[in-house]
């Protein structure tokens, strides 16, 4: 079975070309600052089979968020419907104001024109966005999830039954309050939330918070386990009309 064993393997390697090339870094850099386009992106057939046409990249930081890594952002591992990055942006706006004490970390996304993109089963049509969970420090501090090349940016980290991993502890508040305005933010724009995968035994926590009521209601969790625990990050799958793939 495959495993983010496969992304260690992908990013390291190629992290050591990177390293070596200016040029390279130079161009990562430059598709980091890509801006969301004017252009409508199409997306086609489902998460787990499709495709996508005028992806766009999310920005590598802004004020209260950043992405899991400049690398992955640079090798492109950080594309979306241009939708789906009009939404994130959204809800990323509005939680400066309603948790602004809070940081937040966007993971991996998907390729600019879809397909596989391993090790994820889905990802596939620009619809699907993981999401680093937001944690606490030992004086409660809300901080970046600490990713770097040894624990695979983050996705190798394995938090415990209460959430907690070394000094740090998810902020279930935190994570509530993101997926709230995810939703808030889907809806303005018409859209909506699909599906969000984490941890079953994090699903009550989640909606012991204060979000957590409107969560039960109007979000849809996997009931089951996914094929990965999904522990250091949670997966959302947005709801837009897509093309059929070609036949």
């Amino acid at each position: 079975m495959e495993s983010f064993a496969h992304i260690r393997r992908h990013l390291l390697g190629l992290g050591l070309v990177l390293a070596c090339s200016c040029a390279g870094l130079a161009s990562g850099h430059a598709k980091a600052q890509e801006k969301v386009q004017a252009k409508a992106s199409t997306c086609y057939g489902t998460v787990a089979n499709g495709r996508l046409e005028g992806g766009v990249s999310l920005p590598e930081k802004g004020n209260n968020f950043s992405a899991y890594s400049a690398l992955g952002v640079s090798l492109g591992r950080t594309y979306v419907h241009s939708a789906v990055a009009e939404i994130i942006s959204l809800a990323y706006q509005q939680l400066e104001q309603t948790a602004s004490d809070k940081v937040f970390v966007y993971g991996e996304t998907g390729w600019k024109t879809g397909g596989r993109m391993r090790p994820h089963r889905t990802h596939k049509n620009g619809l699907s966005v993981d999401f680093m969970v937001p944690v606490l420090d030992a004086q409660g501090i809300s901080r970046p999830l600490p990713g770097n090349m040894n624990n695979n940016y983050g996705y190798d980290i394995d938090f415990d039954a209460q959430g907690s991993f070394g000094d740090y502890r998810i902020d279930f508040a935190a994570l509530a309050e993101h997926l709230y305005e995810l939703d808030l933010a889907a809806k303005a724009k018409g859209r909506g939330l699909a599906l969000v995968i984490i941890d079953p035994p994090y699903q009550a926590k989640l909606f012991a918070t204060k979000r957590g009521p409107y969560l039960q209601k109007h979000l849809k969790f996997m009931k089951g386990k996914a094929w990965i625990r999904h522990d250091e990050h949670y997966h959302v799958d947005f709801d837009l009309p897509c093309k059929k793939n070609p036949a």
